[in-house]
């Protein structure tokens, strides 16, 4: 039977093809004595040949559409599935204790997991930890009948059904056969819902319950851009919405005749629209939307597709890939923003309370210089291919500034000093996403180069608000005048100090804030990829002049966000007429 759920609109499109439930299944088992032996046994055996099978197709589709680099995950796994220590340790538990396949598995690898977290003094052996986990998670599977999801097996075209989509899931998925994703929580500015929109994938979050409406296979509509995930849907339904679905196309098909325009107001002020990436792959979407920079290249994607940390030389290749690829444009590379809802298997991170106020980003990086160092020495190497500016996340005090700039200095010294070539026209910026950055941004911008406002995480430290928390949603508000006074305040800070100022939030990429940021100066603005046509379209409606006032209302004489939502629909009424 046909059934509509509404949700929260996280990327435009229209998909139709079967659902593919990314759904944890229920592994619980009960402990019991058994009184057939080789039968358990047997069993057991079976549960490690299928494992193995399905790993080495896994890893084999990994290799096709991750790369060889991040199937070497499962090589390991493969290694553990065929250790006769483990596995056979797993075996005489069965014959000794007499006891079920599922028992001896679990107290086996629970042995095995507390041998390698114990190594605290070999990070390479600690990490082993989580990959026993994942092992030993796929053979209970089998034991018990049930079937693990993994994104990077999907061989077929669907649209991913979840709980909620972590980045490295996200990361995963194959948009060759992924043709949308629909979600029970999350909001726009949920990591996964920023990594559709890059790869293009129309996706519909916060829906509350498609996990329990919905079954594998059965025919579903993602609509993208209004919200809404229609099961089972009718022929008609279906015709309707690949109507809606063309008609999208065609407006994109309209919009891209500006790819190679300038950015420009209908008075002849040039600004610059930037792109947002998360990986090299997100190239394609730069150059097929006319992005004049990269204003957000967003590294932790390096880490989380990794199943280890990611080498200098492996990072000092993607970045130059990138680089190069942008053809003498700026990339702005923002150092690694793990914690928070980011998370690395092999990084065993201590539990917080409010991982969000936590250890993350800058803080996490300073905390450990090591891993910090190597990042920054590929990123100096790589500004030899051409503009780079390196953009510290989550700055919060002057001290963390100065502290992350003396590293890049230091490391960048060792480097010229070994004859390795440092870019000339390096640029160094930071993040202003902290309110009390935003407030003190005159002294920042003393040291700096540039700022980037990161409104995501801006808008949840203003308002006290957890940007994931499905409940709080409508206190995302980036209309909301104490969100436009610290912006504001930043951008005039940085212009009275001679720098330069972009934004590479959500917020940038929006048709009612855009109006109000042109009217406040600021220089660049970096979305989505595929925002960017739809942005330099409505950029060439607008005139700066009629604009004046605009920033000083939204700021001083609204209330509320909602009248910042009707003073711009007004404004662009009538502008229409």
């Amino acid at each position: 039977m046909t059934k509509t759920l509404n949700g929260i609109a996280a990327s435009d499109g229209i998909a139709v093809a079967p659902a593919y439930l990314l759904v944890e299944p229920d592994l619980s088992f009960t402990k019991s004595s058994i009184s057939d032996i080789d039968s358990e046994v047997a069993r057991y055996k079976q549960a490690i040949a299928d494992s193995t099978t399905e790993v080495e197709n896994i890893r084999d589709v990994a290799k096709k559409t991750l790369g060889e680099e991040e199937s070497q995950v499962f090589e390991a796994h493969l290694m553990i599935l065929n250790d006769p220590e483990f596995t056979g340790a797993i075996e005489n538990e069965i014959k000794d204790q007499k006891v079920n396949a599922e028992a001896a598995l679990d107290e086996t690898a629970q042995k095995f997991i507390s041998i390698f977290e114990s190594m605290t003094d070999n990070p390479y052996m600690q990490e082993r930890a989580a990959d026993v986990r994942d092992v030993s998670k796929r053979i209970m599977a089998h034991l018990l009948g049930k079937t693990l999801p993994n994104p990077a097996s999907i061989d077929h075209e669907v649209v991913v059904v979840a709980h909620d989509l972590t980045p490295s899931d996200t990361a995963q998925l194959n948009k060759k056969y992924v043709k949308g994703f629909v979600t029970d929580i999350g909001g726009r500015t949920a990591h996964s819902a920023i990594m559709a929109r890059s790869l293009e994938l129309p996706a519909v979050v916060g829906t509350d319950s498609i996990t329990k409406d919905v079954q594998d296979g059965q025919e579903l509509i993602v609509d993208g851009l209004d919200g809404a995930a229609i099961i089972e849907p009718s022929k008609e339904q279906v015709i309707e919405y690949k109507h809606k679905g063309d008609a999208f196309l065609e407006q994109k098909a309209e919009w891209q005749k500006l790819k190679n325009e300038p950015s420009v107001t209908a008075d002849g002020k040039k600004f610059i629209i930037a792109a947002n990436i998360g990986t090299p792959n997100d190239m394609p979407g730069v150059h097929e939307n006319g992005a004049e920079a990269i204003g957000l290249y967003r590294t932790e994607f390096l880490y989380m597709n990794s199943s280890d940390f990611p080498t200098e030389d492996a990072q000092f290749e993607a970045y130059k890939e990138v680089i190069e690829g942008m053809d003498g444009k700026q990339t702005i590379i923002r150092t690694m923003d793990i914690g928070g809802d980011k998370h690395l298997d092999y990084w065993d991170l201590p539990e917080e309370m409010n991982p969000f106020l936590g250890v993350r980003a800058i803080r996490l990086s300073l905390q450990n210089e090591d891993i910090f160092r190597t990042q920054l020495r590929a990123l100096l190497r790589a500004s030899a291919y051409g503009p780079l500016g390196i953009m510290f996340p989550m700055i919060g005090t002057l001290g963390e500034l100065r502290k992350a700039k003396a590293i890049l200095n230091d490391e960048k010294d060792k480097l010229i000093k070994d004859g390795v070539k440092v870019g000339d026209d390096l640029q160094v910026g930071m993040m202003i996403e902290v309110p009390a950055a935003a407030m003190l941004a005159d002294q920042f911008a003393k040291e700096v180069d540039f700022f980037s406002i990161g409104t995501n995480d801006l808008i949840q430290y203003t308002l006290a608000a957890d940007r994931g928390n499905d409940s709080l949603s409508y206190l995302y508000q980036p209309y909301n005048p104490s969100v436009l006074r610290l912006i504001k305040h930043t951008i005039d800070g940085a212009h009275e100090n001679g720098i330069w100022v972009g934004m590479c939030g959500e917020a940038a990429g929006d048709e009612i804030m855009f109006p109000i940021l042109l009217s406040m100066g600021l220089d660049e603005y970096s979305m989505s990829a595929t925002s960017i046509l739809r942005i330099r379209s409505l950029m060439k409606k607008l005139n700066t002049a009629d604009l004046k006032e605009l920033a000083n209302q939204a700021c001083f004489v609204s209330e509320t966000a909602d009248d910042n939502e009707k003073l711009v629909k007004d404004f662009m009424a009538k502008l229409e007429k």
